[in-house]
């Protein structure tokens, strides 16, 4: 089959023949049919310090996919109910252990040796993906309604995003995301779903701000041309923002989103910085502030959610700005990478 590896240590991907994986007992096998770029996948291209530790070349890389089941293990056919060959299918990316306390007691997200497809075992930049049978969510039946596949194929940055979003109430609320990135802006478009009063959104690149409009944001900011200060003093807020949901990993996006909260505000915090940095600790304490890390998704509730949402008429295709072949892999890195864009598919029905 076609796949896209990481062959060797050091920057860039090859587009080669590999085996078609097996197929175990407990695992169902996978058609791909669209796969979606994350920042992820990019890190592993450019080979960064954080994939020179992590990655164990060759590797197929990829987490973010939607796909037909073509085979199921033997123990599959048997243990797993409601899987079934022909069904349109997703997949938790982290494999977990199964045993450890947290898994023991129903915290799969908090598993402390969960194994990342794409990352620490083959991905699914492929045409198929072997996958356990417990780590699989069905869209639909082979008879139910249609499913956009390029919405399908990014649940995994879906579920950050509600994860995230949802973390703590947000109806009624003005809410701050700072970073206006694909997973951001699917963060905002939840916000306004879950019924807050006002969504903000602060980054510096403009294409980004003007997806944010699209979505209908309250206001998308210019960090370095507007204060946050004048868009508090201009939507009639008196005392801060209620929720924050920091999504950049950038310092100044942490520090600027703790001055500007209320008394007891709640901050949950999805952007992953690249190095450690100061934080006003005062004022967290004198705030009486909460701040939550946010990792993932809840195994299965998260899914549960992004499903209902997208029942319920939530729109996530403006967030889906470019879509390729999977063989013109190299012209969508060149695209995910770029400041503008928001999610990129890869097709792997095309050409």
């Amino acid at each position: 089959m076609k796949a896209l590896v990481k062959s060797a240590a050091g920057p860039g991907l090859e587009w080669v023949d590999v085996p078609e994986p097996e197929v175990g007992p407990g695992d169902v096998l996978i058609k791909v049919l669209r796969t979606g770029i994350c920042g992820t996948d990019l890190h592993i291209q450019a080979w960064d310090d954080w994939a020179a530790r992590t990655i164990q070349a060759p590797m197929v890389i990829g987490h973010e996919f939607v796909g037909q089941v073509v085979a199921l293990g033997s123990a599959a056919i048997s243990e797993v109910a409601g899987i079934q060959i022909g069904d349109l299918v997703g997949g938790e990316g982290h494999i977990v252990c199964g045993r450890c306390r947290n898994c023991m007691a129903g915290r799969r997200h908090l598993c402390d040796r969960s194994r990342g497809i794409g990352v620490h075992r083959d991905g699914a930049f492929a045409q198929f993906l072997s996958l356990p049978a417990s780590n699989v969510w069905v869209h639909r039946r082979p008879l139910d309604t249609e499913v956009d596949l390029d919405v399908a194929a990014i649940f995994d940055p879906f579920g950050n995003a509600v994860h995230t979003a949802l973390t703590f109430p947000v109806l009624g609320e003005d809410v701050l995301i700072t970073g206006a990135g694909p997973i951001g802006l699917m963060t905002a478009a939840v916000a306004l779903h879950a019924g807050a009063r006002n969504v903000v959104i602060t980054d510096v690149v403009p294409e980004r701000l003007e997806l944010a409009r699209r979505i209908g944001v309250t206001h998308a900011v210019d960090v370095r041309t507007t204060e946050l200060r004048a868009v508090q003093s201009e939507l009639s807020m008196r005392e801060g923002f209620d929720v924050g949901l920091e999504m950049s990993g950038q310092p100044s996006a942490l520090r600027s989103m703790i001055d500007n909260m209320v008394a007891g505000g709640q901050i949950a915090m999805l952007g992953l910085p690249a190095a450690p940095f100061d934080v006003d600790w005062s004022r967290v304490v004198t705030r009486m502030l909460t701040i939550r890390g946010i990792y993932g998704r809840q195994m299965f509730e998260t899914w549960y959610e992004m499903t209902v949402l997208l029942e319920r008429g939530l729109d996530l295709t403006p967030v889906i700005t470019h879509r390729f072949p999977a063989s013109a892999f190299e012209a969508a890195f060149v695209a995910a990478r770029s400041g503008g864009a928001g999610k990129v598919i890869l097709d792997w029905t095309a050409g």
